[in-house]
């Protein structure tokens, strides 16, 4: 049997699937667009900032050819996510792979529109609500996948329920951890709550890459360290290979709440595999972005 007869589209396998991307206007998120247009995908993009969101799109549509969309929100508002989720089910009638890429640090404590730590808020608590958001359309679209960019830095992390927004005690390195720690518990709570859906739900660990992470509100020791890791980073390109890989292989089409490291599946830490935490995780979660109530 030839390639041709298994894929009709031997030389664009994401050809007829669309892809939404968040943080998709630089670093990683790009790449992953980039790469999945090569595939032949239809790729929408999410950013912060319409020039840079503009900017991306033509260089993502030049390299793919194909159709490219692109989205504004601050996902760190709750009321942007949810007019982008409106935006995104108004214009995407299908959506077969949701990247929940964007992220940040921050050394200082921030506070959102919403009142809630920006690190909570905009690396775990958008993406609970985007997902969320959209999961008629995903399941619609089955099968489809959901694909969670965290980090192993949630090997460090601790859901710390009594101070989930730093009030009585932050430091950026502990948010941040605690954040992608939220990352992966999400994944694994979703991939449970969406068996014999269809719809799987993947985490990954991208690996150190080259990016202007942390550029924001940088601490002490990246002002002074950065310069001299940066040769031994990885390129945003390779750091999306894990991202496009669980976006687009198909051998992975039914595998869920998993955790993968260089596009291999890896065991997360024992502190991400605590099913009471997730669960405890997702109720708080709920009450956070008032989802239940709203609907």
């Amino acid at each position: 049997m030839t390639d041709r007869a298994t894929n009709p589209h031997p030389g664009a396998p994401m050809r007829g699937k669309t892809v939404l991307v968040t943080g998709g206007t630089s670093g990683i998120g790009k790449a992953t667009g980039l790469g999945l247009a090569a595939m032949g995908a239809h790729v929408a993009i999410i950013g912060r900032d319409s020039g840079r969101t503009e900017v991306a799109v033509a260089e993502i549509r030049a390299t793919g050819g194909g159709q490219v969309d692109g989205f504004v929100a601050d996902l760190s508002s709750q009321s942007q996510v949810r007019r982008l989720a409106g935006d995104v089910l108004d214009r995407l009638p299908r959506i077969d792979v949701l990247i929940n890429n964007a992220g940040g640090y921050w050394d200082t404590r921030h506070v959102t529109v919403d009142g809630l730590e920006h690190t909570f808020a905009l690396n775990y608590l958008a993406s609970f609500l985007l997902t969320n958001l959209l999961l008629d359309r995903l399941k619609a679209s089955a099968p489809a996948r959901v694909i969670n960019v965290a980090s192993h830095a949630e090997a460090m992390g601790r859901i710390d329920f009594d101070d989930l927004q730093g009030e009585g005690s932050y430091s950026g390195a502990r948010a941040y951890n605690q954040s992608k720690l939220a990352n992966v518990l999400f994944t694994y709570e979703l991939a449970r709550r969406l068996e014999g859906t269809s719809v799987t739900a993947l985490a990954l660990h991208p690996g150190v890459v080259n990016t202007s992470f942390g550029a924001e509100d940088p601490r002490g020791v990246q002002r002074v360290l950065l310069p001299l890791m940066r040769p031994f980073m990885k390129s945003p390109a390779r750091g999306a290979a894990t991202s496009i890989h669980l976006a687009s292989a198909p051998e992975l089409e039914r595998v869920t709440g998993r955790y993968f490291v260089n596009s291999k599946p890896k065991k997360s830490s024992d502190a991400s595999n605590d099913g009471t935490t997730a669960a405890r995780l997702w109720q708080r979660s709920d009450e956070l972005v008032g989802l239940s109530a709203r609907g």
